[in-house]
């Protein structure tokens, strides 16, 4: 009932989440001829996976500052990260994620969309998805990255804020072992973090071109079906 595992518990079950939400439709569009899927069926999936991912990128955060109280105020860690204010941090975190979810489903479900279409990816992701409507091409991306950019820009700043601060404290030790216990603490959780934001930075960066949706497709099957699989051997080899 740690504050620790209390995070980690909800970081396992959010990734359990949405890669339930993809990886069944994968592993049946590389086994059947039919790769069909609803516009609603679409829809639903791309609202899940959305909600799941931007949870996570938060949890991160979130599990960032917990490392910092921790490290930074070990005397008083039991009286900051208390029950209550870990519950409303992952609330919040869970509350935005739907938000930004549910915002940017209603931008899809405001758009025009003829006949059938082909989505140039395994995944309902809100590009593929805005690629066959009839719409703005320069509004569907500025929506988009505005989202993506402040999602990830400030959960990187609560965790980079974090880190230095825990790094100057873990500098003024004066005990070799107590540094490495410190570091050795925060090894999971910034592997975990290097990994994901490593694949969302790349995904987000990339040039909005043709020959640029194989790279796009590789950095989804990363973040839906590899991170969710490496997170709990990152954390259990650390147990």
């Amino acid at each position: 009932h740690s504050p620790m595992y209390f995070f980690l518990s909800h970081l396992s079950f959010v990734d359990f989440c949405y890669s339930t939400v993809v990886t069944p439709k994968l592993l049946e569009n590389l086994v059947v001829k039919d790769r069909t899927i609803s516009f609603t069926g679409c829809i639903i999936q791309f609202f899940f996976t959305c909600t799941f991912v931007v949870t996570e990128i938060f949890m991160l955060a979130v599990m960032a500052y917990d490392r910092f109280v921790a490290v930074c105020n070990p005397l008083l860690y039991t009286a900051i990260m208390s029950q209550k204010l870990c519950s409303l941090l992952v609330g919040a975190s869970y509350s935005w994620g739907i938000v930004c979810s549910a915002t940017l489903t209603y931008i899809l479900l405001q758009m025009t969309f003829r006949g059938n279409n082909i989505i140039n990816n395994f995944v309902c992701e809100y590009t593929a998805i805005a690629s066959v409507a009839y719409f703005d091409p320069y509004i569907r991306q500025k929506i988009l990255v505005g989202f993506a950019t402040f999602n990830l820009t400030s959960s990187l700043v609560i965790i980079l804020t974090s880190y230095i601060f825990i790094f100057i404290t873990v500098m003024r030790m004066p005990s070799t072992g107590g540094r490495y216990k410190a570091f050795s603490t925060c090894a999971s959780h910034l592997t975990a973090i290097t990994i994901f934001h490593g694949t969302m930075l790349f995904l987000y960066c990339v040039p909005n071109s043709k020959s640029s949706w194989l790279m796009v497709k590789v950095a989804s099957v990363f973040y839906t079906v590899v991170i969710p699989m490496l997170n709990p051997i990152i954390y259990t080899m650390r147990n």
